[in-house]
């Protein structure tokens, strides 16, 4: 089965060793949406962005979003008609709280239309990828998420916010668990 992997990104502008960027040119299909950086906080135009670039898509296709582009797929999903084979979430950020300094305040989240983040059954299989030490959401909120959204919660261990700042760059669990997603 021919089946392309649409990457979403979260807050952040473009990392050249982030284990996104690394996954792409191992993909035999793939499309990315831009990455619109924490200066552009508005959801809907990110919602819209992955809209554009689903529809784009011919055939099966499987999303792979990381951090907050896991709660723009949320907000996606309550809107799309595009059929979805799979969702690869990895390490979503509990904006219901307060993050960290550098990120954005639950006011800006607010105002950019992230908040409330949907709780609703994706529409679709749905992996959420989950760190025990994630500085952006406790391993517990996170998979109170996981289970709200039905999917199933992959613990990954300690690693941080999956991210280079927590020495991560290439992630090989990512191409198995697209495999997961794209088999069924």
């Amino acid at each position: 089965m021919d089946v392309t992997v649409l990457i979403v990104p979260g807050l952040r502008e473009d990392v050249p060793q982030h284990w996104q960027q690394l996954l792409a040119p191992k993909l035999p299909q793939v499309l990315s949406v831009p990455p619109m950086g924490r200066e552009d906080l508005d959801c809907a135009r990110r919602v819209a962005a992955i809209e554009e670039a689903a529809r784009s898509i011919i055939g099966p296709l499987v999303i792979v979003a990381h951090s907050g582009g896991c709660i723009m797929v949320a907000h996606w999903a309550q809107q799309t008609q595009r059929p979805v084979l799979g969702a690869l979430l990895a390490t979503p950020p509990d904006f219901d709280r307060p993050l960290p300094a550098g990120y954005p305040t639950l006011a800006q989240l607010q105002a950019g239309g992230w908040l409330p983040v949907p709780r609703q059954p994706l529409p679709f299989r749905s992996l959420v990828a989950a760190s025990r030490d994630d500085p952006l959401g406790s391993f517990m909120r996170v998979s109170a998420l996981a289970h709200d959204w039905g999917s199933e919660l992959v613990d990954l261990g300690k690693v941080g916010h999956l991210n280079p700042a927590s020495g991560y760059g290439d992630w090989p669990m990512a191409t198995e668990l697209i495999e997961r997603l794209s088999s069924h």
